[in-house]
């Protein structure tokens, strides 16, 4: 059965595991999940990424991070662009996550990159999600 957003899935699937406190969960693999994924742990908010071969495309074996309290790192995720209404942002107006305290990913012309880095770059793009 064809997923309508693998994105989605992709968050669900990791808030999922970081709030049930599971050592790790496989995702179906792709590039942007992967890029996705390769941010998220730039960022600090998992421990570890794996590329597990398989038959098919491919797993992604992520590892959430959680705090000294064992509480997850991750404390919300949201999908902003959605396959039912795309969401673009110029370089003027990017999205800031809490302030400053999430991060959001933006798919650009230049990769997928986080709203800091876009705003170092002066590019905008579209908003993939955020993450707190």
């Amino acid at each position: 059965m064809a997923m309508t957003d693998p994105i989605a899935d992709y968050l669900a699937r990791l808030r999922n595991a970081a709030g049930a406190k599971h050592k790790y969960v496989d995702i179906p693999a792709s590039r942007v999940k992967a890029q996705m994924s390769k941010i998220l742990l730039d960022a600090g908010y998992l421990n570890g990424v794996k590329y597990i071969e398989d038959d098919r495309q491919g797993k992604l074996r992520l590892y959430p991070k959680y705090n000294r309290e064992n509480a997850s790192v991750i404390n919300g995720t949201r999908r902003i662009s959605k396959a039912s209404r795309r969401v673009y942002s110029p370089r003027t107006s990017l999205p800031r996550v809490l302030g400053g305290y999430g991060i959001a990913i933006i798919s650009t012309s230049q990769g997928i990159l986080t709203d800091i880095e876009c705003r170092k770059r002066g590019i905008g793009g579209e908003v993939l999600c955020e993450i707190w």
